[in-house]
């Protein structure tokens, strides 16, 4: 068996079906450590023998995987913490798979930033090793090496190179016992009563590895030179018309993601919007590169594959999970005007794509009561809505990034709204 280290730090699906998952498939490693948070899902792993099953939803059929070997610790008990050091020093891949890239200094001592330089530190020599930054930012791999960079010296962060992915996996944890027994679902551990849920799909694209000699254990990722352009793709591609289709479908009271494809007229706006829009838009920007996906051909194999795979019943994709945090996703460079201003840059006027900020507006407005903080200093539009009230909530939640095309933005989506 080789003599390859994995450390992970956080237990979600990503972390334990995706990274954990493609490491002990490889048959490269010969250790798997994880830094979870969670005593009681910590406690249920060890109680398994270090073993838990997640699912694979297939175009089909769902499938169960075992992972078996696996270290959980809870950096908050200081033995635990102990061990994850002793494992960072003698690991060759990690990977950080936090809520967000806000949680890498946070925990004081016991820390993902402090824990890293703490780990590096104890190395007796300089290794090649990877980080892989699984949190959904374009530059949490350079936030991560500044906030470890910070906690120790220079020479230990030697031969260490972070790396920034894209994950286009759709995947989630169900724990509502009717949907567990209706998928015949097996729970992670027979104590923890949730399951994990994933697509099939693991064509996962990180940074390019410059080590020289490095020959990486997780054999299943793509390296790409540039990933901005693909992290474009994914939030302006996947994550604009994933978005799309949910804001739409529940205009029409659906509950599920697979709902949508029995409605013809959602499903044709997203494609329109996928490729008429994004597409268009990210192929002028960057056919450049002479990549396939930035072609006709190659960006209308990625739109029609996603677009299946988005309503795939067995992935049982909630509309409801989709469409949360509306705030967020009205952003002014978030998925709808993130994309509606690039395609106005590109010279295409997104309409398509603004009959989907018109539904999450819709949503925002409808849920307002129950959303607290999160639109306390917003202006709710009173009804009948008018451009210049629906103008006015927009411009309040851009703030200070609203930029040249917001008129045009907000002429979209209030054309849409009274479509």
């Amino acid at each position: 068996m080789p003599a390859r280290t994995f450390v992970g730090f956080g237990f979600g699906p990503i972390q334990s079906a995706l990274f954990l998952y493609e490491a002990f498939r490889s048959g490269h490693f010969s250790r798997f450590v994880v830094a979870e948070v969670d005593a009681a899902v910590v406690q249920a792993v060890r109680s398994a023998g270090g073993r838990y099953t997640i699912n694979i939803a297939r175009p089909d059929r769902i499938e169960q995987a075992a992972v078996s070997g696996v270290e959980l610790y809870n950096p908050a008990v200081p033995e635990d913490h102990r061990q994850v050091l002793q494992a960072i020093s003698q690991s060759d891949e990690l990977a950080t798979s936090l809520p967000s890239v806000a949680f890498y200094d946070q925990g004081g001592q016991t820390s993902v930033a402090r824990a890293l330089a703490d780990g590096l530190v104890l190395r007796r020599a300089p290794r090649p090793t990877v980080i892989y930054a699984a949190e959904n930012h374009n530059h949490a791999a350079e936030l991560l090496r500044a906030s470890v960079a910070q906690h120790c010296v220079p020479a230990a962060l030697e031969n260490v190179q972070f790396l920034n992915t894209v994950i286009g996996k759709m995947s989630g944890v169900i724990t509502d016992a009717a949907t567990l027994s209706r998928l015949n679902l097996a729970p992670l551990t027979p104590a923890v009563p949730k399951a994990v849920l994933v697509e099939e799909f693991n064509r996962i694209l990180v940074s390019r590895i410059n080590l020289p000699g490095f020959t990486r254990g997780i054999d299943a990722f793509i390296e790409k030179t540039d990933l901005l352009p693909f992290e474009e793709a994914k939030l302006y591609g996947h994550n604009a018309i994933h978005a799309l289709i949910a804001y739409l479908a529940a205009r029409r009271g659906l509950t599920a993601m697979s709902d949508a494809a029995a409605h013809p007229d959602i499903m044709a706006t997203a494609r329109a919007a996928f490729l008429d829009e994004s597409g268009a838009a990210l192929i002028r920007k960057h056919a450049a590169l002479g990549d396939p996906l930035f072609t006709l051909a190659g960006y209308k194999a990625y739109a029609e594959d996603l677009l299946a795979r988005m309503v795939r019943p067995t992935l049982n994709d909630l509309i409801a999970r989709v469409t949360r945090d509306q705030v967020r996703k009205l952003g002014y460079d978030d998925r709808f005007f993130g994309t509606m201003r690039l395609a106005l840059q590109q010279g295409i006027r997104p309409v398509h794509l603004a009959r989907g900020a018109a539904a999450a507006v819709h949503s925002l407005v409808d849920q307002w009561n129950g959303l607290g903080q999160a639109v306390a200093s917003l202006p709710q539009p009173a009804k009948p809505w008018t451009r210049e009230s629906v103008g006015r909530l927009l411009r309040a939640i851009w703030s200070a990034k609203a930029g040249p095309e917001a008129d045009d933005l907000i002429t979209l989506t209030w054309e849409a709204l009274a479509a």
